[in-house]
């Protein structure tokens, strides 16, 4: 009777491993959908950014030829980070570095096109700004919801014992899309912005 006993929970302990593996396994799957899932989203939202971009150049070049140098490089830094995002290999770290790039050039020509009040009566400009403005803010909003997702993957990759089901199915850490510095997002003095511009060259 013992050896029934014992076999019985050997085999309920068995069956609770086996519940608790899958239901791991199946965590693991579930984060990585989700992962990627918001990763998607970011990078529609990138798209959308990368779409108003040229737009938004040639408003500002209807009245504000004066700038080229700061035009150009909106414009390069638009074609690095869209080419950039449109691998499906995309490298986290490098689109966040160049989406930076972006948005350091964007905030300049702004800044820089804020001193003219032709660029201002330039039909559709104001539009235009508005909308990369709340575009920033699907941006940030993607963002956050792409990071909580790789928070919640990594976290449960370095948990014990779900680290064992990570390591056995080669689950890798994803990587957080964030800024490269703590710079970004502050609004840069419009008179260095000015004078740095007519020291070029």
């Amino acid at each position: 009777m013992s050896t029934w006993i014992a076999v019985i929970v050997v085999v309920v302990v068995l069956a609770g491993v086996g519940v608790w593996y899958l239901s791991a396994f199946n965590a693991f799957v579930r984060l990585r959908n989700l992962v990627a899932e918001s990763w998607k989203q970011v990078d529609v939202e990138l798209q959308r950014r990368h779409d108003l971009v040229p737009n938004l150049v040639a408003a500002v070049r209807q009245a504000a030829s004066f700038e080229q140098g700061v035009l150009e490089s909106v414009t390069r830094a638009r074609t690095d980070a869209q080419r950039l995002t449109a691998r499906d290999d995309a490298d986290v770290a490098a689109v966040a570095a160049a989406e930076e790039l972006l948005s350091t050039s964007l905030t300049r020509m702004q800044a820089l096109a804020e001193q003219y009040p032709q660029v201002q009566a330039v039909r559709g400009y104001d539009a235009l700004r508005r909308e990369l403005a709340d575009t920033e803010d699907r941006i940030a909003a993607a963002r956050r919801l792409y990071n909580a997702n790789v928070r919640a993957l990594n976290t449960r990759i370095e948990s014990m014992p779900s680290a064992w089901v990570a390591a056995a199915h080669h689950v890798g850490r994803a990587e957080y899309f964030e800024p490269t510095s703590a710079a970004v997002g502050d609004v840069p003095d419009v008179g260095d912005l000015l004078r740095t511009d007519r020291a070029e060259p």
